[in-house]
């Protein structure tokens, strides 16, 4: 074995990427997504469907987050699908209200969906809020994308 050749890498990666909740960032969340996305392999209808999904859950939290805070997202992928984790700071409870159309689109096109929300927190002045969802790949069913 060469110890100087690199190794492929087969277990999760995980990208992070944290902005401003402001709906003029959601640009640059579904940017890193596609990016993610394509490079790894995930077919057109996939990243499309994926991003539609996250830009629904990001369009959410940022609608209900308290000024001047964050929205944390994390992309974490391998052969068998991807992982994505969103946690911003809500101004309410309402935020998770499940009968939307925004709600039912991402339950629609994901293959698992939980979300969270702490008791109000003065140190943060907000409700921390964490949304996560998980895609499997269907291309690793042996579908077609």
């Amino acid at each position: 074995m060469d110890r100087g050749a690199a190794q492929p890498y087969s277990g999760p990666a995980t990208i992070g990427l944290q902005v401003p909740a402001l709906p003029e960032q959601l640009m640059m969340l579904r940017a890193l997504a596609e990016t993610v996305l394509h490079m790894a392999d995930f077919g057109i209808g996939e990243v499309n469907d994926i991003r539609l999904a996250l830009d629904e859950v990001a369009t959410i939290l940022i609608q209900d987050a308290i000024p001047g805070s964050i929205l944390d997202c994390d992309l974490t992928y391998d052969q068998s699908g991807l992982g994505v984790r969103l946690a911003a700071v809500a101004s309410s409870e309402a935020v998770l209200e499940d009968g939307s159309l925004s709600w039912h689109i991402v339950r629609t096109l994901t293959d698992g969906l939980s979300a969270t929300q702490g008791s109000y927190s003065a140190l943060v002045a907000g409700y921390p809020t964490v949304v996560e969802f998980r895609w499997r790949s269907r291309t690793s069913e042996g579908g077609q994308a």
